[in-house]
């Protein structure tokens, strides 16, 4: 994850997928520099075929660049999760804490667990957290099969992630574990409008994610349309 937050979109540029089981997640990149992105390592068994992203500080000029809020609205991504001030938050595939940043000002009492499989990045979020003098994100190192969550959370998030994961029902059952009573899993990803971004056979309709994640035990709960090239849709365990 500095991310593929995510599989930003972009035009004219390969896919780089990282292949993964249960909580591996993979990423996706681009060498187009005008072009935000986010690469999101995730946790799981992965074989890294594309750039390397030991470089903290190279991808960031990319990862978080000014010109990707107007697509992702990550203001508007924060505002619509409604969370409480002392909520349990997991960005799953931090990256440079393109979300996480965003998330831990929105829960100033709360906790964010900013996720990444890179040690480098890791080391990276745990240093802009202290720059930016949020002390209640925590940067973790995830680890094949779990993000290694010390407690549970209110809330997952996934950015331009759902696609890579192999075995879905069964990852996401798994992730039931790390989620409080009441908790959410958030899942923002390519849809199939979306320019650039991975190929047309692994962009997932809403429909297609309803069925999976009801195969792992969760119902939709709420679906926002205010992003471009995202599908936007919150999910909750059934009965928990």
């Amino acid at each position: 994850a500095a991310r593929c937050h995510a599989c930003p979109p972009y035009s004219g540029v390969s896919l780089m997928p990282l292949r993964l089981n249960f909580f591996a997640i993979s990423l996706c990149t681009t060498l187009a520099l005008s072009v935000p992105v986010l690469a999101q390592h995730k946790h799981g068994e992965a074989k890294h075929h594309g750039p390397s992203f030991d470089d903290p500080e190279k991808w960031a000029k990319s990862f978080d660049s000014p010109e990707r809020a107007a697509w992702q609205k990550p203001d508007d991504v924060v505002k619509a999760l409604a969370l409480k001030p002392d909520a349990r938050v997991a960005d799953v595939g931090a990256g440079t804490g393109y979300f996480a940043v965003r998330l831990a000002r929105a829960v100033p009492q709360g906790t964010v667990y900013a996720v990444d499989l890179e040690p480098k990045m890791v080391s990276w979020l745990a240093q802009r957290a202290k720059s930016l003098g949020l002390d209640n994100m925590r940067a973790v190192q995830g680890a094949p099969g779990s993000p290694n969550l010390p407690e549970t959370v209110d809330l997952v998030l996934l950015v331009n992630v759902f696609h890579h994961i192999d075995a879905r029902p069964a990852y996401f059952a798994r992730l039931a574990s790390s989620l409080r009573a009441g908790g959410r899993v958030a899942i923002l990803d390519q849809n199939e409008s979306a320019p650039g971004g991975p190929p047309k056979h692994m962009r997932i309709s809403i429909e297609q994610i309803d069925a999976e994640m009801k195969q792992a035990g969760y119902a939709r709960s709420a679906q926002h349309g205010f992003l471009p090239r995202q599908n936007f849709v919150v999910y909750e365990v059934v009965g928990k």
